[in-house]
């Protein structure tokens, strides 16, 4: 089975997320799937089943677990469709819902791909979870902006959305893998989405995947999405709105992440980024 890699949200290989992608799973078991994401090694794994017309089916493995949905792996399998069948509207069929997904190419002949989440919605953090999540994080309540309230968001999975008071916190981050894994099964959550909002435009983030056996994501889609569907919530800007995502930097792999929030509270998100092949991957 041939496994493509790319990298989402970047233009340079060198940066961005790794994803694998499997443009054609059909007949291949979930425990094969995971096989083949242990191997891989990247945050995730898409395996596509086509269906009829541009509908497919799409499942994401990490190297420990199935999520129900990832952005950064279904940006990167719009892309390689895109390569290979032209650009266009799709539909995945996830464990999160369905989620149109549009591709163009721009003068430059550059595929650029545009998911819509399922609707999102955010729901208040107890103080007993944030304790907790602080804790783990070595974070204290003076950390965090108070204009920018914790929640957790979900768009597709559930993010704990901390919003930290400068860039200094965000940069500083170090955690006990199993020990943040742990509170993250207990409560369902797929990644920690922390924030600092640099402007009422630009957010730079980090995200904590220990669930998946991945200590951060480069650039998390989901994540931005459940953070669209968040801003649109608390009223943080206003609507309809884009919002730039800076992700990877502190990595060493920079990633951008379009996000833009329409104004109708029950309308998805909608993530917008590039990918581009990773230079050991056998490519279109």
């Amino acid at each position: 089975m041939e496994v493509l890699r790319y990298a989402a949200f970047t233009t340079d290989p060198q940066g961005g997320n790794p994803a694998g992608v499997v443009l054609d799973a059909t007949g291949v078991s979930a425990d094969e799937m995971a096989r083949i994401a242990k191997d891989v090694g990247y945050s995730e794994t898409a395996f596509l089943v086509p269906g009829e017309g541009d509908d497919m089916s799409v499942r994401y493995f990490s190297p420990t677990a199935e999520v129900p949905f990832c952005g950064h792996a279904t940006i990167a399998a719009a892309v390689v469709h895109a390569h290979l069948h032209g650009v266009g509207e799709l539909t995945f069929h996830t464990r999160a819902g369905l989620v149109p997904v549009r591709t163009t190419r721009d003068k430059s002949g550059r595929i650029t791909a545009t998911l819509t989440s399922v609707p999102p919605r955010t729901v208040a953090m107890s103080d007993e979870q944030l304790t907790a999540l602080l804790n783990v994080l070595g974070w204290k309540l003076p950390d965090l902006d108070p204009a920018l309230p914790p929640r957790v968001a979900y768009a597709g999975a559930w993010h704990p959305v901390l919003a930290a008071a400068d860039r200094a916190r965000l940069a500083a981050l170090d955690y006990d893998m199993h020990e943040l894994a742990e509170l993250m099964d207990r409560h369902g959550w797929v990644t920690i989405d922390l924030v600092w909002r640099e402007s009422p435009e630009v957010f730079h983030s980090r995200n904590p995947f220990p669930t998946g056996g991945v200590f951060e994501d480069p650039a998390t889609g989901a994540a931005a999405a459940a953070l669209g569907g968040y801003v649109r919530e608390l009223g943080l800007a206003p609507l309809p709105a884009q919002i730039t995502v800076r992700q990877g930097d502190d990595m060493g792999r920079p990633s951008t992440i379009t996000v833009t929030v329409p104004e109708d509270p029950e309308t998805g998100i909608a993530i917008t980024g590039t990918a581009v092949a990773i230079e050991s991957s056998s490519a279109p």
